[in-house]
């Protein structure tokens, strides 16, 4: 991208007077400028406020190189993309120079070169700050020349240059990357010989490449990105490359429900038509959520690989396409999302979570439906009183008549894929259920999404028993199931 009505030649870009700046000096002057005018740093990153994003404010104030430490989908790579939003929207470069180098500071031969013969008349290209952003994934296969340069034997033949001359090195990712943000993901994954090679372009500001120890302070902001779980089980950041790293911050999950949903609701990829046709009711968006809180916490999961935020955003998206799928069965034109549609979830979860021993021995599906289950009785309790904890008399026993239906053996079967109208004529026919969600001030759009909540919680409280059947769920007199079981036997 060029800027054409900036300088084009470097005589016309000294009679501009452009100063030229290092790029932390950048970062630093932009990010004053817009936290004095009260402008949003990083747009989209929630939940951050009081945490990650002062610190990383600080940083970029300190002139800091800087090493994001959390688990895995914690944004952290967006992050350090955005940082390109504090860069200047453009910077003069002398042209045709792999350095990207600045006129009036080159710092390749080549570019030295290039000035000194066409003077004033060097021809000067415009480097949009989109272009100054450099990525590369750290993995065991990286080497010394992906990141740093070697000899290239094809340049030396073309050139009939000696092996002794600077200009046969070809330059890898970092001093490609001057002037701009270099980001290393992952950076345990890195080897240790290879993290050495980082040490000098870090504190000292030269590199070495063939037996070529060559000044070049190269003027680059460094992010790194790592996991904890690395420091253990795959690798390891090696204590003098951290020790030159001069912030380290630590990034976290969501501390509330609420910011937990507007990330997934930012970042799921629903289409318009989606959102027209499906209604989501807000309880509904609190048991997704809940189920990945409760992985998070649970015994079953191991804590320290973490539970990404991706588990919730392709979960919305699974739910949405459950509850679309149901409505080119049946022919309908809208639906509203249900419990039942939670079951297309189980595939965004079983993919999302490392088990422990104990969950191994469990199964990942088993451990999705306990997940989902625990959800269900944590929403259904903040709500409703706990039917443990009640009497047994039905005048004083909200579950009363509930316990006196199915007591009685009576079943509700909820079939999976039921048109929007059979679904709600089943739950209408279940005595007490609608005076009991009436009695807790449930919201009208919202008493048939609670009704199926209190059938699935009562069952997870094992007041009434449930059997996943084939594309329907059973509702029954637990009693009635144990004896059944022991007519079996």
């Amino acid at each position: 991208m060029i800027k054409t009505q900036q300088p084009n030649t470097f005589g016309k870009l000294k009679e501009s007077g452009y100063q030229s700046r290092s790029i932390k000096d950048e970062l630093r002057d932009n990010l004053i400028t817009s936290l004095k005018k009260g402008e949003e740093i990083f747009p989209g990153i929630l939940g951050f406020d009081d945490t990650v994003l002062p610190d990383m404010e600080r940083a970029i104030l300190s002139r800091h190189n800087i090493l994001l430490l959390g688990l895995r989908g914690q944004a952290k790579t967006r992050i350090a993309r955005q940082l390109t939003g504090l860069l200047d929207e453009f910077i003069p470069i002398v042209a045709g120079c792999a350095l990207n180098d600045d006129p009036l500071n080159p710092l390749s031969r080549e570019a030295k070169d290039i000035l000194e013969e066409h003077g004033d008349d060097t021809p000067i290209e415009w480097m949009h700050r989109d272009q100054r952003y450099v990525e590369k994934l750290a993995t065991p296969d990286v080497s010394v020349a992906d990141l740093i340069g070697d000899v290239d034997p094809i340049k030396a033949a073309t050139l009939k240059l000696p092996y002794s001359d600077e200009r046969v090195i070809h330059f890898g990712l970092i001093p490609r990357a001057h002037r701009s943000i270099f980001v290393i993901n992952e950076l345990p994954d890195l080897q240790a010989r290879i993290q050495v090679s980082l040490f000098n372009i870090l504190q000292e500001g030269d590199i070495q490449i063939r037996g070529f120890k060559m000044r070049l302070p190269l003027d680059i902001v460094f992010v790194f990105t790592a996991n904890p779980e690395d420091y253990t089980n795959r690798g390891s950041i090696i204590t003098p490359l951290k020790d030159r790293i001069e912030s380290q911050i630590l990034t976290h999950y969501p501390d509330t429900l609420d910011i937990a949903k507007a990330i997934t609701s930012q970042e799921a990829n629903i289409s318009e038509l989606q959102k027209e046709k499906i209604t989501v009711p807000e309880v509904m968006r609190d048991l997704l959520e809940m189920i990945a809180i409760n992985a998070r916490d649970s015994e079953f999961v191991d804590d320290r690989s973490g539970v990404s935020a991706r588990l919730s955003i392709t979960a919305l998206e699974n739910l949405y396409s459950s509850a679309e799928r149901r409505i080119l069965l049946n022919g309908e034109e809208s639906t509203t999302v249900r419990i039942a549609d939670f079951w297309g979830v189980i595939p965004a979860i079983t993919g999302k979570i490392e088990l422990v021993y104990e969950g191994e021995q469990e199964g990942h599906y088993s451990v999705a439906m306990k997940l989902l289950g625990q959800a269900i009785s944590t929403k259904f309790l903040e709500k409703f009183p706990h039917p443990g904890k009640t009497g047994n008399e039905s005048d004083t026993d909200p579950y009363g008549i509930l316990r006196a239906f199915f007591s009685d053996s009576n079943v509700v079967e909820l079939e999976n894929d039921a048109t929007d109208s059979d679904f709600r004529a089943t739950l209408d026919a279940v005595p007490g259920l609608a005076k009991l969600v009436k009695a807790y001030d449930i919201e009208d759009e919202d008493c048939y999404a609670f009704k199926e909540l209190v059938l699935h919680a009562l069952a997870e409280l094992e007041v009434v028993g449930k059997d996943l059947l084939q594309q329907r769920i059973s509702f029954s007199d637990p009693l009635a199931d144990i004896l059944g079981d022991l007519d079996l036997e």
